[in-house]
């Protein structure tokens, strides 16, 4: 069932609260409420359900052993690889291990994956990955189809409610527990009367996604602006792994927000990165040239990028004509901006694109407050460490978003309900739209001094536009974007060494001192943002 504000949705004609509330409506959240059924269950969405979500964008596919020949165990050993020495081993093999499991469930559930002749999937090699096991549908459309296929199957089930159009602001506390979210109608945020609603639950679980678009590049939508992160963080969660953001080395530079994306299977099918003068300088950069692990990538194109020579991915010879049947998605972005990657090269740039920080969790999801659970991209695993393995994102959204749905009905008795209430006569600040400069603002500088490439100095100037902008702020959701933008700055400049997506300038090698994750509350972030913007320059 779905409902949606303004129109079609009144709290107070609804006569019981599901006592399970998902905050997400990407795959996370989708899988989670599908592996919940027959317990009810409501799914709140700002964006109209499969909108807003970055799984929607997706184009390699879902990396899983299921070749003859490969195993989970070198699936394995290519996650902890590429995940720069502080990939949580257990939970890696965990995800591994569940990977052909998952695959045999959005089958059931009518994902179209990619068959040959005989019916076996077709699998496609990705960057850092020692074999051919991406599972994708029509090249660059996995992402898509996926979706797609669980929200037919989703929207059909007497057990799960969706209520897009609410923005979850906050998780609502009493003592340690979390016992419901506070969300706003997002179209009608001037209306205090009733646009602001409580929902309680027995269990929330927080799939909201990343944080890309914080940056001012990136391949995110707009939804993705670190909303879950901040809300965990504010109710007093730990957060692991903020630094570590993973940007997409190719990316189509074609002046759109956000960036289309040129699929790393681009790559895997032996497209070349070149310069302006036809130069491949992925050579001179790894061993793996082209198919180097995408931090390595990324930082190579953009220093080519900054010194003014360009980077250009040439699909010409290794895909040429097949291009639009092979990778129709790209192929339509390449159009759209009046470009033939059957005949020239894309211009490309790195974009932000994932984010392996997040809610720290156990191998159930479970966060370290009661009550809160949480899956996807908004969470820190460790299983990706400093650097995620291309295609594991997804593979690892409907990994722990399954044994998420299988801890909670473990823990929780039968289905208990409250009713929804508007939330009238509360002190808050003004239900006002942030000027947009803020937003925009907060962007560039995430983008310039928190991104491929970071340095102490650029880093704590980011720090003092950050506590600048929080002077400034008028909502809850840009203090959440301010919170979450805070927490990744801090850890990247405590973090005195360079690993997988962190990249110091000033200390560029990494350090086995740092050789461990990073762990840390929204009150440790600030006390160490006020010694930091406490300091003389010098130090």
């Amino acid at each position: 069932m779905i409902v949606s504000a303004p129109d079609d949705f009144r709290p107070e004609s609804w006569q019981r609260n599901d006592d399970v509330i998902i905050v997400g409506g990407g795959l996370a959240g989708l899988f989670c409420a599908y592996k919940l059924a027959p317990r009810p269950v409501t799914l709140i969405s700002a964006a109209p359900i499969g909108e807003g979500a970055s799984s929607v964008w997706a184009q390699g596919g879902i990396a899983a052993a299921v070749s003859e020949g490969d195993s989970t165990e070198s699936h394995l050993r290519d996650t902890i690889e590429a995940g720069a020495g502080i990939v949580d081993e257990n939970i890696a093999r965990l995800m591994t291990e569940q990977a052909p499991m998952r695959i045999l469930d959005l089958l059931e559930v009518g994902v179209p994956f990619d068959k040959d002749l005989e019916g076996k999937l077709r699998l496609s090699r990705e960057a850092a990955h020692s074999a051919s096991r991406v599972v994708r549908v029509s090249g660059d459309r996995a992402g898509y189809a996926i979706m797609a296929a669980l929200i037919l199957r989703v929207v059909e089930m007497p057990s799960i409610r969706i209520v897009s159009g609410y923005q979850a602001e906050r998780l609502h506390m009493e003592g340690r527990y979390v016992k419901g979210i506070v969300a706003r109608n997002c179209a009608r945020p001037e209306d205090e009367e009733s646009s602001t609603i409580f929902f309680p639950a027995r269990a929330v679980v927080l799939a909201s996604g990343g944080s890309g678009n914080l940056y001012r590049v990136t391949t995110n939508p707009p939804e993705s602006n670190g909303d879950g992160i901040a809300m965990a963080a504010r109710a007093g969660a730990v957060i692991a792994d903020p630094e570590f953001v993973q940007f997409h080395p190719t990316a189509l530079d074609v002046g759109k927000d956000p960036a289309p994306l040129a699929t790393e299977a681009l790559r895997g099918h032996g497209a070349k990165l070149i310069n302006r003068a036809g130069e491949r300088f992925m050579l001179a950069e790894h061993k793996l040239a082209e198919l180097a692990p995408r931090d390595i990538v990324a930082r190579a194109i953009h220093r080519q990028v900054e010194a003014g020579n360009g980077a250009f991915l040439d699909c010409r010879e290794a895909i040429g004509a097949a291009f639009p049947e092979e990778f129709p998605t790209v192929y339509g972005y390449a159009e759209e901006a009046g470009l033939d990657p059957v005949t020239e090269p894309l211009p490309i740039a790195p974009a932000a694109h994932y984010h392996m920080g997040g809610i720290l969790t156990d191998a159930q999801g479970r966060t370290t407050l009661d009550g809160l659970w949480a899956a996807g991209e908004v969470t820190s695993t460790g299983a990706h460490g400093a650097n995620r393995l291309a295609s594991n994102s997804l593979l690892e959204a409907v990994v722990f978003a399954s044994l998420v749905a299988h801890d909670i009905d473990q823990q929780l008795s039968a289905p208990k309900h409250e009713l929804w209430q508007p939330i009238r006569n509360e002190r808050r600040a003004p239900a006002v739209n942030q000027p947009r400069q803020d937003i925009e603002r907060l962007r560039a500088t995430m983008s310039r001094y928190v991104g491929v490439e970071r340095d102490g100095e650029g880093l704590k100037k980011a720090l003092e536009i950050i506590a600048e902008l929080e002077a400034r702020a008028v909502n809850d959701s840009f203090r959440n974007h301010l919170i979450a933008s805070k927490l990744i700055t801090v850890a990247a400049f405590l973090r005195t060494e360079s690993r997988g997506g962190h990249y110091r300038i000033d200390y560029p090698e990494p350090r086995e001192e740092w050789r461990h994750r990073t762990y840390m509350t929204l009150k440790d972030a600030e006390a160490q943002m006020d010694r930091i913007l406490g300091k003389a320059t010098a130090d």
